[in-house]
């Protein structure tokens, strides 16, 4: 593809962000008539529930809010990183909007810049036609009315997309600052900030490699591409730069969580622990699944849990076989790895994988081998049952 094809331009991008508007409408009509039939307030499902409430409560008070429960576990806010609620604030100040009405507000436009973002990493990467599919995949998802959520899983991989994608296109100053921003937002920014250390090393390792293998007095060349990407190649200095700037969001919350709690450096780990959240390499994930083999109703739920992280576990597989580029590969075994081996509430592990975009890449160029009619129906099916799966989740046990 020529330069102008693969830009990330938005009337290229138009059939992309359609399909996903159209999506979301659908889960959102879907969630509507739903909680009416319960007699809930679809809106309130959306914003004022869960995490949500955490958010704007960060957002109107401020953080030193905490719950101490009859087990004596703390919930401290302090576990909610601070870009989603800085937002709502803003919004809140310069509009009309209430708090909850500002997240909401957020997690739309994120949303769309999400869909963006990963429809510009794909068609980077695959053309056009996968980048739609990937992102009509990624709002189809079962768990994707969270994207309509008040949370931050929409703005996480907004910036998340938008980082990879500038690491592929070798602006790494940018990837940097987007992968500072995603640390910002949620733990998991750790993802970012690896696909964007991994890929400028690999990337530094290889010029050495090339100057030597060229010889000492070898003309002066322009720094090779980033591993696994077909930009041209940026000055060292700006990788370094990159490199830098993409772990500072993440640190700078984390150590100004230690500096408050008194706790030091760890201190964000202990905030964590109140919520009994940690990561132990699967153990607890593990013996919760094994758990569910005790009784015979409950092992068909262990079973499905079995096929789901066998799922996951062959589309990386896949993704690393057919030759997927370093940084999303990176990326996306962080974001994996983080979800499925931490100790944390086991039914948010769905919603963990969300940013996971690129594990929906081989999907998605499947998809794209179809015919449209064909491809237009198995989307369609898909996104019915996402829509009706999403209306009773958030009616029923819904996140955390």
């Amino acid at each position: 593809m020529t330069d102008l094809e693969k830009r990330p331009a938005l009337r290229r991008a138009a059939p992309a962000l359609l399909g996903y508007a159209a999506v979301r409408a659908l889960g959102l009509l879907v969630l509507a008539l739903w909680s009416g039939a319960q007699d809930k307030s679809a809106y309130t499902l959306l914003t004022a529930r869960w995490d949500a409430l955490w958010y704007t409560r960060v957002a109107e008070l401020g953080y030193g809010y905490e719950v101490r429960l009859p087990n004596g576990d703390v919930h401290s806010n302090l576990a909610f990183f601070p870009l989603l609620p800085w937002l709502e604030r803003l919004l809140a100040a310069v509009t009309p909007l209430s708090y909850a009405d500002a997240g909401f507000a957020v997690a739309l436009l994120a949303s769309l810049a999400a869909a963006w973002g990963i429809f510009a990493v794909a068609d980077r990467v695959y053309g056009r036609r996968v980048g739609v599919c990937a992102v009509l995949l990624w709002a189809v998802l079962p768990v994707g009315i969270v994207q309509s959520m008040a949370y931050s899983e929409s703005l996480f991989t907004a910036l998340a997309a938008w980082s990879l994608y500038a690491v592929l296109t070798g602006r790494w100053v940018t990837a940097g600052v987007l992968a500072s921003l995603a640390g910002l937002t949620r733990p998991v920014g750790l993802a970012v900030v690896a696909a964007v250390w991994v890929t400028a090393i690999a990337s530094f390792v290889r010029d050495r490699s090339a100057a030597g293998a060229q010889g000492a007095h070898a003309p002066a060349r322009a720094p090779s591409p980033a591993v696994g990407s077909t930009a041209t190649g940026a000055p060292a200095w700006r990788r370094a730069l990159g490199m830098a700037l993409a772990p500072l969001g993440a640190a700078a919350y984390v150590l100004w969580v230690g500096h408050r709690t008194g706790r030091g450096p760890l201190g964000y780990l202990d905030v964590q622990a109140g919520w009994r959240n940690g990561f132990d390499g699967g153990y607890a994930f593990a013996r919760f699944v094994a758990d569910k083999f005790t009784s015979f109703p409950s092992a068909l739920a262990g079973v499905g849990l079995i096929v789901g992280v066998g799922l996951v576990g062959w589309l990386y597989v896949v993704c690393v076989r057919q030759g997927q580029p370093l940084p999303l590969l990176v990326y996306a075994g962080v974001v994996t790895a983080l979800a499925l081996c931490a100790s944390s509430y086991f039914g948010s592990k769905p919603r963990l994988l969300l940013p996971a975009f690129p594990l929906l890449l081989p999907l998605a160029a499947a998809l794209a081998r179809l015919r449209t009619p064909r491809s237009a129906l198995v989307v369609g099916a898909v996104a019915a049952a996402s829509a009706t799966y999403g209306a009773f989740w958030l009616n029923g046990s819904g996140p955390p």
